[in-house]
């Protein structure tokens, strides 16, 4: 079992991560997993807490990183469904097996604190019901987005809208997330499918992705360009995934007078979002979605089985790769909103 790994820490809000060495516990605990990390993405919750969207950290400083793929090095006690040498993605939402006690590393004789899973490092100490077990020959960089954005994806999708054949569907923000809402509603054979986004090379890959039709909203009217689609009455399923509270407020009047307006992306603390809550009391609903209610160790299979059959569609939500040197400008490249999945590879470490 190795002694140190190389991570990155968030030691105050609002400041770049710091890359450096911190020594692992001695042991495993109870449930516990040790994980050698090969991909690890980049997902919008990490920015979210680099900015403390949801209020002040009393964690820090703390490690990062929910979505993430590698090598099983060793097991603790009382775990089953996993063993050494199996190849993983690791997850934040909970599968089944022992939910563990976090890991507790030291830094410059100092604890720094980790969750159930963590994945911007070398090695990681998850909880056993944070991994779920792949084929060796699925490629790994790929197999990373099963930790959160596919399974997040499509869990919206299945989950949360229950979309049926030939329902309407409208997702703002086009990144990670949202072209697996797009590619999800396409295979359960939704029409239309909407996208919506700022950014003309995102929308592009929406549709290579399945979506019928997209529109930048910084060059048009998007209210009125939906409904000419969908008709004056709105679309049956709307998806936020920005987060913005603008955006969610226009999601919510595209929503048609039955339908579903589902918000994955989560505002500042504090920003308030302005609704006339008349129509909720007569069918229209508006619900979060945490993970699009995903179940890692039973969904994954069958993404997987869809991924070798050619019906689910990879390639291509990843669209940039660095070291964890290199992860601030990572961090910065996705803060511009023009990329799709930014992955941490540890390959070359």
């Amino acid at each position: 079992m190795p002694k140190t790994t190389l991570v990155a820490i968030l030691t105050k809000l609002h400041a770049p991560l710091e890359v450096d060495t911190i020594e692992l516990p001695t042991t495993l605990s109870f449930g516990q997993v040790l994980v050698k990390v090969l991909y690890s993405t980049i997902c919008g919750s990490q920015l979210n807490e680099i900015d403390g969207v949801k209020g002040p950290d009393r964690f820090l400083p703390h490690l990062l990183g929910h979505e993430g793929s590698g090598e099983v090095i060793a097991v603790g006690e009382g775990v089953t469904r996993i063993k050494k040498g199996d190849t993983v993605v690791l997850h934040w939402r909970q599968a089944s097996g022992l939910e563990a006690n976090s890991a507790i590393y030291k830094w410059k004789n100092t604890a720094v604190n980790a969750g159930k899973v963590t994945t911007f490092q070398e090695y990681s100490i998850v909880s056993e019901n944070r991994v779920t077990k792949i084929p060796h020959t699925f490629d790994m960089k790929i197999a990373s987005l099963l930790g959160c954005a596919v399974t997040t994806g499509i869990g919206v999708i299945n989950n949360d809208a229950q979309l049926k054949i030939g329902q309407s569907v409208v997702c703002f923000g086009a990144g990670g997330v949202g072209v697996n809402i797009v590619q999800a509603a396409s295979l359960v054979s939704a029409y239309p499918i909407i996208a919506v986004d700022i950014v003309d090379s995102k929308l592009k890959r929406a549709r290579k992705f399945g979506a019928t039709h997209v529109f930048n909203s910084k060059k048009g009217n998007v209210e009125e360009l939906v409904k000419k689609i969908v008709g004056v009455e709105g679309a049956d399923v709307v998806i936020d995934t920005t987060g913005n509270v603008n955006v969610i407020e226009k999601a919510y009047q595209l929503t048609a007078p039955l339908g579903k307006t589902i918000l994955v992306g989560v505002p500042k603390r504090g920003e308030l979002v302005s609704l006339y809550t008349l129509p909720l009391h007569f069918g229209k609903t508006i619900t979060g979605s945490e993970g699009g209610g995903s179940v890692p160790d039973v969904d994954i299979p069958r993404y997987l089985r869809l991924v070798e059959k050619g019906r689910l569609k990879l390639e291509g939500i990843i669209t940039h790769e660095y070291p964890l040197s290199k992860i601030n400008q990572a961090i910065e490249k996705m803060r511009e909103g023009k990329t799709g999945r930014i992955v941490i590879s540890f390959t070359h470490s």
